[in-house]
């Protein structure tokens, strides 16, 4: 998903940063404000920051033109500090990664973040929401935001590239050639992420469920 310098053009690498700002930027006020009403909300974010930098770092290698396939967290972030706030804190790791391990690049920070920080988390989120909605367990509810925020971050990174390299091939088709080669990886890791998002969501409100009443909609009281 983290693509590299030089594969996207200036007008789209462009066109994905205004995109992307049209999320990060409430998604700072929405930081604010929630830090000076929650004094818990800080240390989550950090937290959360933490855990998308690390888990997104392991990369696997795919056969699709300058990206890669790995793990991504952003559902679970989104579920824990938000999908707005989500969207700041994955455009610092994509930052970060590009600068200290070449994992990326600067100029694809907005084209990566829209797919892994927004869509993903956003996806991820209405799953989590919508099933909690319908009184799905805490770790079903998870494992599926956790698998669709992931298989959808690899779609809109296919989307992406196929928007911007697709020649003289129909959009459409050249959107499936790309998922295609990262599917073989990100579908096993787009599984992994589902338990690993089931099962840390699940501890955390089994052990702290007062610090979490962002997640749980309701009192740590009534949580079942």
């Amino acid at each position: 998903m983290h693509i590299e310098d030089g594969i996207l053009s200036p007008q789209a690498w462009g066109t994905w940063y205004v995109v992307s700002a049209f999320f990060i930027v409430p998604g700072i006020k929405e930081i604010k404000n929630r830090i000076k009403a929650n004094l818990y909300y800080k240390p989550f974010l950090a937290m959360m920051g933490v855990a998308v930098f690390v888990i997104s770092c392991m990369h696997f290698p795919v056969p699709v033109t300058g990206s890669c396939s790995h793990p991504c967290g952003t559902p679970l972030a989104a579920i824990v500090v938000g999908p707005l706030a989500t969207a700041v804190i994955s455009a610092i790791c994509l930052f970060f990664q590009a600068i200290f391990l070449g994992h990326g690049g600067i100029t694809t920070i907005g084209a990566n973040d829209f797919s892994m920080g927004i869509a993903g988390g956003i996806s991820g989120y209405v799953c989590w929401k919508l099933l909690r909605y319908f009184k799905s367990p805490i770790w079903l509810a998870a494992a599926v935001a956790g698998f669709v925020g992931d298989i959808v971050t690899y779609l809109i990174a296919a989307l992406e590239l196929a928007i911007s390299l697709h020649g003289n091939i129909p959009i459409l088709k050249e959107w499936m050639i790309f998922f295609a080669g990262y599917g073989p990886t990100q579908i096993p890791l787009a599984i992994g992420e589902a338990i690993f998002t089931a099962v840390v969501l699940q501890v955390m409100v089994n052990r702290r469920p007062d610090l979490m009443p962002n997640v749980l909609g309701k009192k740590y009281e009534e949580v079942k």
